[in-house]
């Protein structure tokens, strides 16, 4: 189930507000578009929609999938919508495709908290890709620690939502689990308060910080050929990002 983060309609209406800047999506563009080319893709973990809107953009011929209902209803609200193709649920319940890029940005990668359901999503996206198609995301280097910095302090905001007035967010670390391979899993909460009527919404995430031999492991079981690992440009050290092929015949 989606965290009430991406699932609560409220917070979903208000979640591009509160994290306007997606800098970051463009690094992924240009490796989509002019790096590999592609010329249709699959994006899962989609959310709200603006990298697949993006892509669609371009002139790619897009899906997008997120299981949060309320996510993905603000995604097909937006301008450009209309030239993606959207499904609720998950990668495996897609329907057949041959896509030339299959992504996972931001945290998608890591809310597969179980080596099951990793490997599941990963055999999902394998299964979709052309032969010769390429498997692009990204993860959190453990080593980093990056949840050492995710604060109250840290990370409290107050932003001005256009129809919704005051909106105050912020993360807190609540659990932090080594896990065998060295990594890491973590739980966090990201309360939302809307000062306009008084209104908090809890929602709770958990995310698997894997290392990248545990990564490089699992993208071989799935049937993929590792292509690159490279660092995050526009967060050099804190991030790796993979790009894997299916094997052509």
């Amino acid at each position: 189930m989606p965290d009430a983060l991406f699932a609560d309609a409220r917070l979903a209406d208000v979640y591009d507000a509160l994290d306007p800047d997606r800098s970051d999506l463009e690094v992924y563009e240009r490796l989509v578009v002019d790096e590999l080319g592609a010329r249709s893709a699959l994006d899962i973990g989609c959310g709200t929609g603006t990298f697949a809107i993006m892509l669609a953009g371009r002139g790619l011929d897009v899906v997008g999938v997120d299981p949060a209902e309320a996510s993905v209803a603000v995604a097909r609200g937006k301008p450009g919508a209309g030239r993606v193709a959207w499904h609720v649920g998950t990668a495996d319940a897609l329907p057949p495709m041959a896509v030339d890029v299959a992504t996972m940005t931001a945290n998608v990668a890591q809310v597969f908290v179980d080596d099951a359901a990793w490997h599941e999503v990963l055999g999902a996206a394998c299964e979709r890709l052309r032969p010769g198609g390429a498997l692009v995301f990204e993860s959190r280097r453990p080593e980093r620690r990056a949840w050492l910095e995710w604060t109250p302090e840290g990370s409290r905001q107050v932003v001005d939502v256009p129809h919704e007035g005051p909106v105050e967010d912020w993360v807190e670390v609540t659990d932090v689990v080594e896990a065998d391979d060295g990594g890491a899993v973590v739980t966090f909460d990201s309360p939302t308060v809307f000062h306009r009527d008084g209104v908090r919404i809890d929602s709770t995430s958990t995310l698997r910080f894997r290392t990248r031999e545990a990564i490089e492991a699992s993208i071989a079981a799935a049937g993929l050929d590792l292509v690159d690992v490279r660092d995050a440009p526009d967060r050099p050290g804190r991030e790796w990002v993979y790009v894997a092929r299916r094997p052509s015949p």
